[in-house]
């Protein structure tokens, strides 16, 4: 293996035990806050639906799953109280998911638990790392789509 490769190998190792860990520090208080029925998964599908609301393609798109799963995913968010669906604005094809005050509760609570998760790396790291370290993520990660464990 030459250095290119050894970096590139490390990186990928880090980068995916740092989400690894991360993804399992929030589910965690997700489960301490009251929310025991949710997988992480559905915490992915939050982050897309919280702002406005999605599609089940968009849905697809942002999980990197199929539009089947997406859909069985959502029946399963709409089946616990997490999510509606309504009609789309601008699209009378469509079905626009939506969060219920249930869902926007656990929002809360996974950024509560995201903000726990990484205050040991602000700790380590200092806010300006932090912050760095999310800037360049951001600028060779812009949009994922985030890959969930089932």
């Amino acid at each position: 293996m030459n250095a290119e490769e050894a970096l590139a190998t490390d990186l990928g190792i880090t980068l995916l035990a740092a989400a690894g860990a991360l993804t399992t520090a929030i589910h965690d208080g997700v489960v301490a806050r009251g929310y025991t029925d949710l997988r992480p998964a559905h915490g992915f599908a939050f982050a897309r639906m919280a702002a406005s609301g999605a599609t089940v393609t968009e849905l697809a798109g942002h999980l990197g799953v199929t539009r089947q799963a997406a859909g069985q995913l959502v029946d399963e968010l709409v089946a616990k109280g997490y999510a509606e669906r309504r009609p789309h604005p601008d699209d009378a094809r469509a079905r626009l998911v939506v969060l219920t005050d249930r869902g926007h509760a656990c929002t809360r609570a996974a950024e509560a638990a995201a903000a726990d998760a990484v205050r040991p790396w602000t700790a380590a790291l200092g806010r300006d790392r932090v912050r760095a370290l999310t800037d360049d993520l951001r600028r060779v990660a812009p949009n994922g789509p985030v890959r969930p464990t089932w």
